[in-house]
């Protein structure tokens, strides 16, 4: 059987141990009095951030892989009637029909599985997820640049950086500090349901590698005159990186190239 540690180690467990920082996810996710309907909580682990995400919803679904974990759960939380604790993997489970938010502190290792699971799930309305801090800022620019995955999706969806949260507020403590990622689905996208499919073929073939320059891959495809009109209007140097290229910039090019 495998040691504690061992067993943190492949599920890529780093239970919560800062209080302020759990208290934080939760009111990003339940910003105000109208209290979310439903929240699934990604990891519950042994309940630091279930216990203010249970305060702060009228519906609890916390999901928890490690079914050694899973009893104690259950046990905190028998005298709250609205926290259900789910034993089983998240990545498994339906999205619900009606509208819900996501919240959780993720493993590290399946970010990227986790993240696509709530974008693809039309009833997202939100998801406030501790990553690693290095995830957080490249999905967000906050290193200055922009990812191919931020820039499709941002049309429906928003990403931002909501927080820090060091790496001696876990236990055990992983190697390097988490982020707090906001990813909110627009109530209004900022392009009509026709423009999405043009919209994402613009930003694949912008990410497509000529070198890494946004101007020479867009040249692929689309002719040289009507692209560095786009740019002029857009108000970017050819010479510019695609991934230092902000979405609000891939916007006016879009409206210049889509036609």
């Amino acid at each position: 059987m495998a040691r504690p540690t061992q067993r943190a180690r492949t599920l890529s467990q780093n239970f919560l141990a800062d209080r302020a920082a759990a208290e934080h996810v939760a009111r990003l996710a339940s910003p105000d009095s109208r209290l979310p309907s439903l929240v699934l909580e990604v990891g519950a682990g042994k309940g630091a951030l279930t216990e203010p995400l249970a305060r702060r919803s009228r519906e609890l679904y916390a999901y928890e892989i490690d079914t050694r974990l899973v009893p104690g759960l259950r046990a905190r939380f028998a005298d709250t009637p609205h926290v259900r604790v789910v034993a089983g993997d998240f990545l498994t489970a339906r999205p619900p029909r009606t509208p819900f938010s996501v919240a959780g502190n993720v493993p590290f290792s399946r970010t990227a599985d986790i993240v696509d699971w709530c974008l693809t799930a039309p009833g997202l309305t939100d998801a406030t997820l501790i990553t690693q801090l290095e995830y957080a800022r490249k999905r967000t620019g906050d290193y200055g640049r922009w990812t191919l995955l931020t820039v499709r999706t941002w049309p429906r969806h928003e990403w931002r950086l909501a927080g820090r949260v060091s790496w001696y507020g876990f236990r055990p403590a992983p190697r390097v500090d988490a982020g707090i990622l906001r990813i909110e689905r627009r109530p209004t996208p900022l392009l009509p349901g026709t423009a999405h499919r043009s919209w994402r073929d613009l930003v694949e073939l912008g990410f497509s590698g000529v070198g890494g320059s946004l101007h020479a891959s867009l040249c692929r495809a689309r002719p040289r005159r009507r692209v560095d009109a786009a740019f002029r209007v857009a108000r970017l140097d050819p010479g510019v990186l695609v991934g230092q290229v902000s979405p609000q910039c891939w916007l006016r090019l879009h409206a210049e190239l889509a036609g």
